[in-house]
């Protein structure tokens, strides 16, 4: 029956060009009930490299485009729409706030902006501390908007009204991406320290490094309260950090692959974005791999859209990828 055979292709299509030939699948060990099909949208604004997506109030897909200053947003149908932003100013990442709007980096112009879900630009806030390059953003336990602000090591915190309060971190370690964790606190990964950052909301930090993941990139929190976390580098490895900060490492067995953005879907399913490979991987909510995917050109932002389905933003391909599992 198809439901227990390894069905190995991609069925990619693109919308508004030819459908691309079927596409080898990489699974070891194959997968149970394989048929999947990637759909790739292409980005209207050439080279724009969108980079982190975030599933919308409004049912729609939001995602930054980091060379072409702008916002876009897709509908589960596939399609984008984009709006200008400040020109130059690279926004990076998004995240949905408390108040039900976007909130994004805006990582040259040293800002956080506030945009609605009907395309308008609300506010921009400025960061105060000069070329603090801000980076990943996301709500905080507090009603509060949570930033890390890569070149100064420093973690920011925005209420919905834009005012800022920043929390020095290290003197050394690049804090990239950060999540709220099921116990309250911020977590963030230090991406040159090879650190797992645990800070709360009055600014005090713990760090933790796993055995040997490096490089550490995305981060996210599981429906369970698992904290998930990539690495670029170190043997390929995700990893898990719990609220004691017990680290487990679950290695991803394809070479030099840069595991960049992290993902958990409601059944616990980890999926994960490979930029270098060019593939998408998934494993089961305790770290048993089930396979990898074949993708577009250096994806990087993941997230579950409201369909059910994955959602990637595509670097180099300048797309938005979409994967549904079929049977």
């Amino acid at each position: 029956m198809r439901s227990l055979r390894v069905i190995p292709f991609v069925l990619v299509t693109v919308l508004g060009l030819a459908a691309l030939p079927p596409v080898q699948a990489t699974a070891s060990p194959p997968l149970p009930g394989g048929l999947f099909r990637v759909t790739e949208f292409p980005v209207p604004t050439p080279a724009s490299r969108p980079y982190q997506i975030v599933a919308g109030p409004d049912g729609n897909l939001w995602f930054t485009e980091s060379d072409a200053a702008k916002i876009g947003r897709i509908t589960p149908a596939g399609q984008i729409t984009e709006y200008k932003i400040r020109a130059g100013s690279h926004p990076y990442g998004i995240t949905v706030g408390p108040d039900g709007n976007l909130w994004f980096t805006e990582r040259l112009a040293n800002m956080i902006a506030k945009f609605s879900t009907s395309g308008q630009l609300l506010a921009e806030y400025p960061v105060p501390t000069d070329n603090s390059q801000p980076w990943g953003i996301t709500t905080g336990p507090d009603g509060a908007l949570w930033f890390t602000e890569e070149d100064v090591d420093q973690i920011g915190r925005i209420t919905t009204n834009g005012s800022i309060t920043e929390f020095f971190t290290q003197n050394c370690c690049f804090p990239t991406f950060i999540t709220t964790g099921s116990d309250g606190n911020l977590w963030f990964t230090e991406e040159l320290a090879n650190q797992v950052g645990r800070m709360d909301t009055n600014g005090s930090v713990a760090y933790f490094t796993p055995p040997t993941a490096q490089l550490l990139y995305g981060i996210t929190t599981a429906p369970n309260g698992v904290v998930w976390f990539t690495a670029l580098a170190g043997d390929n490895k995700i990893g898990t950090i719990d609220v004691n900060g017990q680290i487990t490492e679950f290695p991803v067995p394809s070479d030099g692959t840069g595991i960049a953005g992290a993902t958990v879907a409601p059944n616990g399913t980890v999926w994960f974005t490979e930029n270098d490979a060019g593939l998408l991987g998934r494993m089961t909510s305790n770290g048993g791999r089930v396979g990898l995917f074949p993708d577009g050109s250096y994806p990087i932002g993941i997230t579950v859209g409201p369909d059910g389905a994955i959602w990637i933003a595509e670097s180099q391909s300048n797309a938005i990828g979409r994967l549904k599992i079929l049977g």
